[in-house]
């Protein structure tokens, strides 16, 4: 059975940084894309980053654009998402998912119905 675990969420004032894994057990390959999503209170759940297996290029929303970076070691079967600059607005539970294909065009990388494995999310809180 595949299982993603998140961690590395917390309280955190603006102008912070955070740093999240996610890893993944029970598969033998490293999958498709693995990707970020967060939904805050009320809202739904949104698109932030994804990274293909290979690890060559990353795609973003343009709400994290130059202060988020993804990243994944396929060796630790992780992936990262480095937090730079959090603003209140980016409080929110952030879910990782990975994808059982390689999607290397921003459309379907950003789609939620592009990801067949999810973890149960770890909250990420900024204060003004």
């Amino acid at each position: 059975q595949v299982r993603l675990v998140e961690s590395g969420g917390g309280l955190v004032q603006a102008g912070d940084s955070l740093r999240l894994s996610c890893t993944v057990s029970g598969r033998k390959s490293s999958g498709g894309n693995m990707a970020w999503f967060r939904q805050a209170p009320g809202k739904e759940r949104e698109f932030v980053a994804s990274i293909p297996r290979a690890g060559d290029t990353a795609y973003y929303a343009d709400s994290v654009k130059g202060r988020f970076t993804i990243s994944r070691d396929n060796f630790k079967n992780t992936a990262f998402l480095q937090m730079n600059s959090l603003k209140p607005e980016d409080t929110a539970t952030y879910y990782c998912a990975l994808s059982n294909t390689i999607y290397y065009a921003a459309h379907f990388a950003s789609q939620e119905s592009s990801y067949f494995y999810w973890g149960q999310g770890t909250q990420v809180t900024v204060s003004s």
